[in-house]
């Protein structure tokens, strides 16, 4: 059992805080890795996930990417890290939780993409200015931040 379930052994569906951190993981052609979750079921989001104990976000972006995709990232760039009262969620069975979620990019990875059956339904790359309609907000709110910045640079 995970460190979240145990927690919720003790606290029921109390809100907890809850820190995880995601990638946007960029191909050459400017498009960016969503994968389709189970849960909430079809909703689409960036890879990634919650720390275990002793992670730092960093790693836990590394080890979520890993297990959800097969691809191994590097070189991730801090693009920001979001909290507060906007990223309150009630989760379907009552658990309520505030998220710390730290946000990284890179064009940087190895490995052949193969969804986690586990917990995604597919994994696609997307152009990012056409994201799907049922889709995480924070995380559509994250890559178009990033777009954003990226313009801005070029």
């Amino acid at each position: 059992m995970g460190y979240v379930e145990d927690l919720r052994r003790i606290v029921g569906h109390r809100p907890l805080i809850l820190v995880g951190a995601v990638v946007m993981i960029e191909n050459r052609n400017g498009e960016i890795l969503l994968q389709q979750r189970k849960f909430p079921k079809d909703v689409w989001g960036l890879p990634g996930g919650l720390m275990e104990l002793g992670e730092s976000t960093e790693e836990a972006a590394k080890r979520e990417v890993f297990e959800e995709t097969q691809l191994q990232v590097h070189d991730l760039e801090l693009m920001d890290v979001y909290s507060g009262a906007d990223f309150f969620v009630e989760a379907q069975n009552g658990d309520e939780y505030f998220t710390v979620t730290t946000a990284y990019a890179t064009s940087s990875y190895t490995g052949f993409l193969r969804a986690d059956p586990e917990e995604s339904t597919q994994c696609s790359f997307v152009d990012p200015k056409v994201l799907p309609v049922n889709m995480v907000g924070s995380h559509r709110l994250m890559i178009e931040e990033y777009v954003k910045k990226k313009h801005q640079m070029n």
